[in-house]
């Protein structure tokens, strides 16, 4: 029975030989199994350089990568900027010196009072235009509002309410009032105003374009406050909770008169180049002591404090 059947298939095998090499199409034979050859495929994923390698060209990373399917994003070289609030302060208003007014009779005089009506005029042009953005905008209530602001941003301060400082305070005003106080405890109070507040200088600048327009108002305020600061070891550095002191200050009132929902914030304080200047800041130091022998007494009023030693430097 295996004889006939294994000649069977030798004459099928024969005939199907000769049937493709005639060139007839008609049989179609097909492996009853059919045969995967397997086939590597390109790699679609990007390997980042090495860190510590010697870097290579851009161009030929970029390739790679593009290679991979992955898209670089385009990195922009311009910096971004905040256009809430102005840089700085555009034209500072310039105090007299002394705050006082001279003889007009006297040269110096006549040229100051020459300058007030220079400046008093664009400041009258510069009111005009912050009243049509902003109509309640008055320059008797506005001192008092300045005033306010003025005191509830130093509340702010010194709870470090970081929330309510940023709604009261400009993005350029803030870091200039928060710097070096982590550590450190403050003591504000304001006790009276000595003279009313009064609005001496108003300016109009425009940024980027010629109609993004800020408003820019300088308020004189005379008033008596208390100030303490303490470092953070409880020690007192600058000020005194019981002494008031009479200030003289020029406040800085800004806003973003094109913005619909924008508010005054304080901006930033002018300091004449006539005013005194500050109290020193008392820094507390430890002075290293005599090494004690175990049942050894301090007698402090026999020991002598080492002076250092001389060390050059340079600032």
């Amino acid at each position: 029975m295996a004889m006939p059947m294994r000649r069977t298939l030798a004459a099928l095998h024969r005939a199907t030989r000769s049937t493709l090499k005639s060139g007839d199409a008609s049989l179609d034979v097909r492996h009853p199994v059919p045969l995967f050859l397997p086939v590597r495929t390109k790699k679609r994923y990007f390997i980042p350089p090495a860190v510590g390698l010697k870097e290579t060209k851009r161009g030929n990373t970029e390739a790679k990568a593009q290679a991979a399917g992955i898209v670089f994003r385009q990195q922009y070289i311009e910096r971004p900027i905040n256009i809430a609030c102005t840089a700085g302060i555009f034209d500072p208003y310039i105090p007299p010196e002394g705050d006082a007014r001279l003889s007009t009779l006297s040269k110096e005089g006549l040229k100051q009072r020459t300058e007030q009506i220079k400046q008093s005029a664009a400041s009258q042009l510069a009111i005009r235009k912050i009243k049509e953005h902003d109509s309640h905008f008055t320059s008797k209530n506005f001192a008092e509002q300045a005033q306010e602001i003025f005191i509830e941003a130093h509340h702010a301060l010194t709870q470090f309410n970081k929330e309510k400082l940023h709604s009261l305070v400009t993005e350029r005003c803030y870091p200039e009032m928060t710097r070096g106080n982590r550590y450190k405890t403050i003591h504000w109070r304001f006790i009276e105003s000595l003279e009313p507040p009064k609005v001496v200088h108003a300016r109009c600048p425009d940024m980027v374009s010629k109609g993004n327009l800020y408003g820019q108002v300088t308020v004189r305020m005379h008033s008596k406050q208390t100030l303490a600061i303490y470092d953070r070891f409880g020690r007192l550095m600058l000020g005194s909770e019981e002494q008031p002191k009479d200030v003289l200050e020029y406040l800085v009132i800004e806003r973003h008169l094109v913005n619909p929902y924008g508010r005054w914030r304080l901006h930033g304080k002018i300091v004449p180049s006539w005013a005194p200047a500050k109290d020193p800041i008392i820094k507390t130091v430890m002075i290293p002591g005599p090494e004690l022998k175990p049942g050894q007494e301090f007698d402090a009023l026999n020991y002598q404090v080492p002076k250092p030693e001389a060390v050059q430097w340079n600032k």
